[in-house]
């Protein structure tokens, strides 16, 4: 497969139109909720980004076609005393699902948190989404539990 998996850059005009377009076809896909991103969202979006030295972005391109897309915020761990960093969105359009594509910009996220001194990866992922619950878990990703007595960690939100 001839896909050129790269760190986006927020500030070139390609990499910022795949960076918009990837997301909100994700967004309108039903794992992603069904409906699309405003435009006016959009259009600020890699410049928001750029401004956040935490936030990097993985793409993957079919030739100059954008067809993946994971969106990376940096956090801290406390209990590690080191960064962190969680996976926010990925995106893989339909035309090339199936084809191993998430794992290898997985692969290109994990050597930039390597780059960036993080102790371990984070992501959610909705319960009912089979597929990427499989890929996730050949990349390694587990449920996350201190003490079994207690648990799994669950991500739970608040609207502001």
């Amino acid at each position: 497969m001839a896909i050129d998996i790269r760190l986006a850059n927020y500030a070139d005009r390609a990499d910022a139109a795949a960076l918009v377009a990837l997301l909100d076809a994700y967004a309108r896909d039903p794992a992603g909720g069904g409906t699309a991103i405003a435009p006016e969202l959009l259009a600020r979006l890699p410049a928001e980004l750029a401004r956040r030295p935490q936030a990097y972005s993985v793409l993957a391109f079919d030739g100059d076609e954008p067809v993946g897309l994971v969106n990376c915020i940096e956090g801290f761990s406390t209990f590690a005393c080191r960064p962190l960093v969680n996976v926010h969105d990925v995106v893989v359009l339909p035309s090339h699902r199936g084809q191993r594509l998430a794992q290898r910009m997985f692969g290109r996220v994990e050597q930039e948190a390597r780059v960036r001194g993080a102790c371990k990866l984070t992501l959610e992922v909705l319960s009912g989404n089979a597929s990427a619950l499989r890929a996730y878990a050949r990349e390694g990703f587990a449920a996350f539990q201190l003490d079994p007595a207690f648990g799994s960690a669950r991500f739970l939100q608040k609207a502001l």
